[in-house]
């Protein structure tokens, strides 16, 4: 695939996917939101694609959704009825947060790394992650508060279960700034790096760990994890059961049973 907006790259079983508008801040853009998908599409879809980090170019994470997308959007959503206008906007706005849902329904787990800023719509596409890392020059704000609108792409639905609901309104209703150590406080991330070759370091030292385990048994903890996330406990064991009764006994299973025997590292198929 060729992108105008990203750089894509897969090396090891890990497929690294890098915003890459540095000009503009990685600012997001309507290519850079369909591009996206169509990356995560592509890693859930390639076999030797076990894992994918995802992280930005130049000196910030993003910027957050661009500015004069959302100043264009008038002229693209207008119709002569004002009903059909709303429409339009609604189905631009469902379209957006797709978008980032595809990092959800990627079968393999998605590892983001955050440097310097990540604002507004960077929240909402972080928080569709398995896990977030940053580096320790790394702040987090939601800011459509401050430009008058509700975040609308998954920040108010999924931060809240990360951090707990208190945090997330309390930021939501200030936009206020969420330094590096913070975010490791709040659970937002799972570890702060010293500097950004550090984080770099660190997530492909995790992203390398996970690809070595059973791909299978990996999509499967990620398709229970996040099943459980919005089912009660008794749907969530139900729907594990059925999982493992049609996925268990697989050649995953038999070659790490015989490799833990044999004290030498599993090989797995893709």
């Amino acid at each position: 695939m060729t992108y105008e907006t990203l750089s894509v790259s897969l090396a090891q079983n890990i497929a690294i996917v890098r915003l890459n508008r540095p000009d503009k801040a990685n600012a997001m853009n309507m290519q850079m939101w369909q591009e996206i998908r169509t990356a995560f599409e592509w890693v859930d879809a390639t076999p030797e694609a076990r894992v994918a980090i995802l992280e930005g170019e130049g000196k910030i994470f993003t910027a957050g959704i661009d500015l004069q997308m959302m100043m264009g959007l008038g002229a693209q959503i207008q119709n002569e009825c004002d009903g059909r206008t709303r429409e339009a906007l609604r189905s631009v706005i469902l379209n957006l947060q797709d978008t980032l849902s595809s990092l959800e329904r990627c079968r393999k787990p998605v590892l983001a790394a955050v440097h310097g800023a990540c604002v507004g719509g960077g929240i909402d596409l972080i928080t569709c992650a398995d896990m977030r890392y940053c580096s320790s020059d790394a702040y987090f704000t939601i800011k459509e508060i401050d430009i008058g609108m509700t975040a609308d792409v998954g920040t108010l639905q999924r931060l809240p279960k990360l951090i707990g609901e208190g945090m997330a309104r309390e930021l939501a209703y200030t936009a206020r700034k969420v330094d590096a150590a913070e975010a490791r406080e709040i659970r937002l991330v799972n570890r702060v790096f010293e500097s950004r070759e550090a984080l770099r370091e660190g997530v492909l030292e995790i992203a390398a760990n996970i690809a070595a385990k059973s791909p299978l048994a990996i999509r499967g903890t990620k398709e229970m994890i996040s099943y459980a996330r919005d089912h009660s406990v008794a749907d969530g064991l139900k729907y594990n059961a059925t999982w493992n009764a049609a996925m268990l006994m697989s050649n995953d299973l038999q070659e790490a049973m015989m490799a833990n025997m044999g004290k030498r590292p599993a090989e797995f198929k893709d």
